[in-house]
């Protein structure tokens, strides 16, 4: 377990090299557009996300991954599922920049496993965690915790809300992060399904904004 943890804690570290810190997923469009203007509403798009939007999808597709991580091509199936449901071509980008600088990165530790050459980030998360005695669960919830806290460094950087304002909402999301979590390690792909049009729409929109600090 301790050495399965120290991975886990180094692969959805802020300083694992994926990349992170250069998209938004749409955050800047929200925040341009007044949508998200302090950390009420910082919390209330980032709720909306684990409870409708993309986190869920994403987490469900990890776990997923992360149950068949010996079955590459239904790897590769997941793949293109993933990138299917994510309706804008720079959150796309995202996911499969992120997923190979993921798979890169982690192969410092080498495992015996084959993914996709195109693997988005969840996906590669969900099945290099499996390779590495991770499991499910543990995976979904640092997985969930890092793409809300990667969310909330966004807003405190352009809004701007503050840290201890971003705290705060993490604080509050803590128990919605920890139930989806546990929702996704055993939910199936049929119970996929999003709501998330805000952020959808956000997301398309983000290449019109006159001024753009993050790619996506």
């Amino acid at each position: 377990m301790t050495v399965a943890l120290q991975r886990l804690m180094a692969f959805l570290s802020p300083a694992f090299p994926v990349g992170g810190f250069a998209w938004s997923a749409g955050l800047e469009t929200a925040i341009a557009e007044g949508s998200v203007s302090d950390g009420a509403t910082t919390g209330q798009w980032l709720e909306g996300l684990l409870h409708h939007g993309s986190f869920k999808t994403d987490a469900i597709l990890l776990c997923e991954a992360h149950r068949h991580n010996a079955d590459p091509f239904y790897l590769g199936e997941l793949s293109e599922l993933c990138l299917a449901l994510t309706v804008a071509s720079e959150r796309q980008a995202e996911l499969l920049q992120m997923g190979d600088a993921f798979v890169k990165a982690a192969g410092v530790w080498p495992v015996p496993i084959e993914l996709p050459s195109q693997a988005p980030y969840p996906i590669a998360v969900g099945a290099i965690a499996a390779a590495h005695g991770i499991g499910v669960a543990e995976a979904a919830l640092a997985f969930l915790t890092a793409q809300v806290q990667a969310q909330i460094s966004v807003a405190v950087r352009l809004v701007p809300i503050g840290q201890n304002a971003g705290l705060r909402a993490l604080v509050a999301l803590e128990p919605a992060i920890a139930d989806l979590a546990n929702f996704c390690s055993t939910a199936t792909l049929k119970d996929l399904g999003t709501i998330g049009y805000a952020a959808d729409i956000a997301q398309m929109r983000h290449d019109t904004l006159p001024t753009r600090i993050f790619r996506s």
